[in-house]
């Protein structure tokens, strides 16, 4: 199938534009960035990433339906004239998990990704009460863009039992698979195996994924066991595979070590993150307060300029992209 293929030739970045410190910040309309949206996925383009995963909000859709899908809409658009595809995130238990709408508070110096906030949040994954508005925002998103060429994929929910919240969050996953399945968009829908890939969770989220999507921060070869592993014990249908978050420096868990053996096992991919900013992804997890700038990156490949960390990883991009075109 042409769009199952499509998956497997994915280079790309989680994105977020420099100037937001969290998802709230992105899609506000007081703070929803157009100028540096386009100038970002401009310096994406000329690198050969063709795809982009991105993380919305529920909050600020629940607050203005109509003007969260008009800004989603331009966004697409943006990446569209990029020649960029965007696959787009509903929920996320990551961080801090009582988000609040209006001006977000600035990244705190040193810390990695100091202000990123959950979606939709603990409280309303923990009350069925809360599901009803859940269900209308998964819906009506999904439906809107159900058939547009622009959305390559769903990832329905990031990392669901981080943050302490466990099993508690997949019935929500169960849910929101249900709810966008019968919005019956023509794009697949997943959620990524993060942590344990052998607890029952994970195996859940296997079953109810059209692809298999999953997160490898480990060193190389750790990297490639859970490859032979979902290979093995998980896909013996043989879906397409999708690595939807890598790339951790200071384990060897970079561009050049990674590149071939998504290469070598036809997985597409998306690392972490296009360009230094608020959120301070360049910093370590264990990064406190007051810490200084580390001399090798996390994530992040850009600095806020468009100039690279590390001229050589943008140079491995684009010979990714040349070697993957003549395949």
């Amino acid at each position: 199938m042409e769009s199952y293929r499509k998956l497997g030739l994915i280079r790309g970045c989680n994105y977020i534009p420099r100037t937001a410190v969290n998802t709230i910040e992105m899609w506000q309309a007081e703070t929803f960035d157009e100028q540096t949206i386009d100038e970002e996925l401009g310096w994406a383009e000329r690198i050969r990433l063709n795809s982009i995963r991105v993380f919305l909000h529920y909050m600020v859709w629940e607050a203005d339906p109509q003007g969260f899908r008009s800004r989603l809409n331009r966004f697409l658009s943006i990446a569209d004239t990029h020649k960029i595809s965007v696959m787009l995130v509903l929920f996320d238990d990551c961080w801090n998990q009582e988000p609040k709408l209006g001006p977000q508070e600035p990244p705190i110096p040193g810390v990695h990704n100091s202000r990123w906030v959950a979606s939709p949040g603990r409280s309303r994954v923990l009350d069925r009460t809360a599901w009803r508005g859940l269900e209308e925002y998964v819906k009506d998103v999904v439906g809107s863009f159900a058939r547009d060429e622009r959305v390559i994929a769903w990832d329905l929910y990031n990392e669901p039992g981080n943050s302490g919240m466990g099993v508690k969050s997949l019935p929500l996953v169960e849910a929101a698979f249900r709810w966008a399945r019968e919005a019956s968009p023509t794009q697949f829908l997943t959620t990524g195996l993060w942590s344990n890939f052998e607890d029952k969770m994970h195996q859940r989220l296997a079953q109810l994924s059209d692809f298999i999507s999953f997160h490898a921060y480990e060193p190389p070869d750790r990297v490639l066991a859970k490859i032979d592993f979902l290979k093995e014990r998980v896909n013996k249908s043989k879906r397409p595979m999708v690595c939807t978050e890598f790339l951790r420096r200071q384990v060897g868990n970079t561009f050049s070590a990674l590149l071939p053996i998504f290469f070598q096992h036809r997985i597409g991919w998306y690392f972490w993150g296009l360009v230094r900013g608020k959120t301070q992804t360049h910093l370590d997890w264990s990064s406190k307060p007051g810490d200084p700038p580390p001399k090798v990156w996390q994530h992040d490949l850009l600095n806020p300029d468009g100039t690279p960390f590390d001229p050589m990883e943008v140079e491995l991009l684009r010979q990714a992209a040349e070697e993957q075109e003549k395949h």
